[in-house]
């Protein structure tokens, strides 16, 4: 595991249970002593953990650090998936999001683009979300309504989730779906952590007559536990130019299409 994402995946952890301590660092990432200490005090020092002897506790900032985190990573990449599916939504269509920070992007480059198109004033534009962050960032935008689905807040996602997350869902039409995922594997589909989350996104994808995978080239390399859904399951997938060609061309031979940005 890379430095970087065993540290996002102590602070998910921390943000989760409060405290971690080095044997559970050490048990939990399969690292020596040394480099568990090294770790802690280096989030420490980032103000993502506070330091305690013989461990970490959560910080007031944990709550939305594994998002906040996770956000820096690939950054320019994100950015041009952003820009380019931020361009594909049309003025007053309903526009549904998943939690992820891909999907945070392309929302941000959704509003700066509706808020300079006098197009988007003249025609009601509709953002469905589970995610509260995409909300809190639209909802200053007047040529945007953003409806948020109710549930049960998780916080390394800031997303709602569970059965009151789906109760608003089938009275809804959604034109385009921005999906978040963790994994891509071309030959089963597309993955989240956590079986509540693809709940609640394969649940919005029925509702979409469009549905596009938005994930950053690290996402092929990566495995998750919860299938969302299969590749022929959504519109296409749109990723950075770096994706790796061979599992690129297993998705097109799946049927899904791949923009690459």
């Amino acid at each position: 595991m890379k430095i970087e994402d065993r540290h996002l995946a102590i602070a998910s952890w921390v943000a989760q249970h409060g405290t971690i301590s080095v044997e559970e660092v050490i048990e939990q990432f399969g690292v020596s002593p040394a480099t568990a200490r090294r770790d802690l005090d280096a989030l420490g020092q980032q103000m993502i953990v506070i330091r305690t002897r013989g461990g970490a506790r959560a910080a007031a900032i944990s709550g939305d650090l594994p998002l906040r985190y996770r956000a820096a990573l690939m950054g320019n990449e994100k950015l041009q998936i952003a820009r380019a599916a931020a361009a594909m939504v049309q003025p007053g269509q309903t526009v549904a999001f998943s939690g992820g920070t891909t999907t945070t992007q392309i929302a941000q480059e959704l509003g700066v683009r509706a808020s300079a198109d006098p197009e988007f004033g003249e025609k009601l534009t509709t953002v469905v979300t589970n995610a509260i962050n995409i909300a809190n960032d639209l909802i200053v935008r007047p040529e945007l309504r953003v409806v948020l689905t109710g549930g049960a807040a998780i916080a390394r996602s800031y997303e709602l989730v569970g059965p009151l997350a789906k109760a608003a869902l089938p009275l809804i039409n959604v034109d385009v779906l921005f999906l978040g995922v963790n994994a891509i594997n071309p030959a089963r589909g597309f993955f989240t952590e956590f079986e509540s989350e693809a709940e609640i996104s394969a649940a919005i994808l029925e509702k979409a007559v469009q549905s596009y995978v938005v994930a950053d080239h690290t996402k092929f390399a990566s495995t998750a536990f919860a299938l969302i859904c299969e590749p022929t399951d959504v519109t296409g997938v749109i990723t950075d130019a770096d994706a790796d060609a061979d599992a690129v061309a297993r998705l097109r031979d799946a049927g899904c299409p791949v923009i690459l940005v």
